[in-house]
C-alpha cells in the first residue's frame, strides 16, 4: 500500500523581531551577525502561544484544506523539543482541540529538531499497515535561547502538521531513510530552561555528516542524482548550513530556494525542514519530485523522496507560508521580553 501527503497546514506566530534590534542591545554589529548567521529576523511567540497552541492551528488548517473527518485521523504525533507540559501530552490537546474523538493513537515525540519527520515515518508504517486511514504528523516548537546567547538571533517559533493517508494523495512518499548517530552536539537537561551546544561539534560531526549521509542512502537506494529532484529542502539552524550542504550534495541555489525560510522566520526546530517542505508544495507542480532532508542534534537526519501528483492543482493553498511570513508585525526588545516571558508583566 502506497503512503503520502493527504493535507498539510502550517502556522507561524505573526510577531517578529530583526537581528538589528537584538545586536543594538548586546552591542554587536548587525551586519556581522546576519553575515554569519544568514539569518535577517525570526518569529516570537505571542503570550498565548506555545507548542500547542501551534500545533492545533496548524493541523485545523490541514485538516480544513483537505475537508478531512477528524474522526478517521487514526494517529496523532506531536515532535517537539518545548512541548508546554513535562508531564502529559501534546497529542492528546491536540485530539480534542480538532474533534479527533477518542479512538487514536497519540504519543509526543522528542528528537531535538528531527521530531516532526519521525511522527511522519511513523504515520506512514501504521497507513501502510492498514492499521489506520489517516496520521496526523506535527513538528511544532516555540525554541528557547539564553539572552545574549547566539542562539537568540534565530531560536523562533512555528510549525507544520501533515496529514499522512493512502488515498487523494496530492503528493506520494517515494521512500525514506534515516541516519542516526550518538554525537553530543546539543543539548538540554531536565529542569535547565536554555539548551547548551557543543561548539565544534555542531557543524561537521552533526549536522552535515547526517544531512548528506541520510541523503546520501535515499538517492543510491532509488538510483537518483540531484538533477532528478525540482525542489530540495534540509533542516535550517541558520541560512548559512542549509545552502552549504546542498552544495556539497550537488544541489543548485533555484532547488532550494523556494523552501529556504528561516531567514525571515527564523530557527522554527521541529518545524524547521517541514516548514520549509510546506513552502515548497505551495508552489509544486504534478510531477516534482521534493527531497526533504529534516536533523535533529543528538544527532539524526531523516530524508525522503517525495513526488507531487495531480490532486495538487485542486488542493487550496492559500494563505502560503511565505504569505505568513511577510505579514508579521516586528516588535522591539523590551516587547520581545515580555512575549518571551522574561520579564514579568504588572
Amino acid at each position: 500500500m502506497k503512503s503520502g501527503i493527504a493535507s498539510y497546514g502550517t502556522y507561524i506566530p505573526r510577531f517578529r523581531i530583526r537581528v538589528e534590534e537584538i545586536a543594538r542591545v548586546w552591542g554587536e554589529n548587525p551586519q556581522n551577525v546576519k553575515g554569519g548567521l544568514g539569518v535577517y529576523q525570526k518569529s516570537v511567540p505571542d503570550l498565548d502561544e506555545d507548542t500547542a497552541t501551534i500545533s492545533v492551528e496548524a493541523a485545523r488548517e490541514a485538516i480544513a484544506r483537505a475537508g478531512i473527518n477528524p474522526l478517521e485521523i487514526g494517529a496523532i504525533f506531536v515532535g517537539s523539543e518545548s512541548h508546554p507540559y513535562a508531564v502529559k501530552p501534546t497529542a492528546t490537546v491536540v485530539g480534542d482541540a480538532i474533534g479527533a474523538g477518542n479512538n487514536f493513537h497519540a504519543a509526543d515525540f522528542e528528537f531535538a529538531c528531527k521530531a516532526g519527520t519521525a511522527g511522519i515515518q511513523a504515520c506512514m508504517g501504521m497507513v501502510k499497515s492498514g492499521m489506520i486511514k489517516y496520521g496526523l504528523a506535527i513538528g511544532s516548537d516555540t525554541s528557547q535561547s539564553a539572552p545574549g546567547d547566539p542562539l537568540e538571533y534565530s531560536a523562533s517559533a512555528g510549525g507544520a502538521a501533515f496529514i499522512i493517508g493512502s488515498d487523494n494523495l496530492i503528493a506520494e512518499i517515494e521512500a525514506t531513510s534515516s541516519f542516526t548517530s550518538d554525537t553530543p552536539d546539543f543539548w538540554r537537561r531536565e529542569g535547565q530552561p536554555y539548551p547548551s551546544h557543543g561548539g565544534r561539534f555542531t557543524g561537521i560531526p552533526a549536522y552535515f555528516r547526517h544531512v548528506t549521509s541520510a541523503a546520501k542512502e535515499l538517492m543510491e537506494n532509488l538510483g537518483y542524482r540531484p538533477s532528478d529532484f525540482d525542489y530540495a529542502v534540509f533542516h535550517q539552524p541558520n541560512g548559512k548550513f542549509p545552502v552549504r550542504v546542498a552544495r556539497i550534495l550537488g544541489f543548485t541555489d533555484e532547488q532550494i530556494k523556494q523552501g529556504l525560510v528561516v531567514r525571515y522566520v527564523g530557527n522554527t526546530y521541529s518545524g524547521s525542514s517541514i516548514l520549509g517542505l510546506s513552502a515548497i508544495l505551495d508552489v509544486a507542480k504534478p510531477g516534482d519530485r521534493i527531497l526533504l532532508v529534516s536533523f535533529g542534534s543528538g544527532a539524526g537526519s531523516d530524508a525522503f523522496s517525495i513526488v507531487v501528483t495531480e490532486n495538487i492543482e485542486e488542493f487550496p493553498r492559500k494563505p502560503s507560508v511565505w504569505d505568513k511570513i511577510n505579514s508579521g508585525v516586528h516588535v522591539d526588545y523590551s516587547t520581545y521580553l515580555k512575549l518571551r516571558k522574561k520579564i514579568k508583566l504588572r
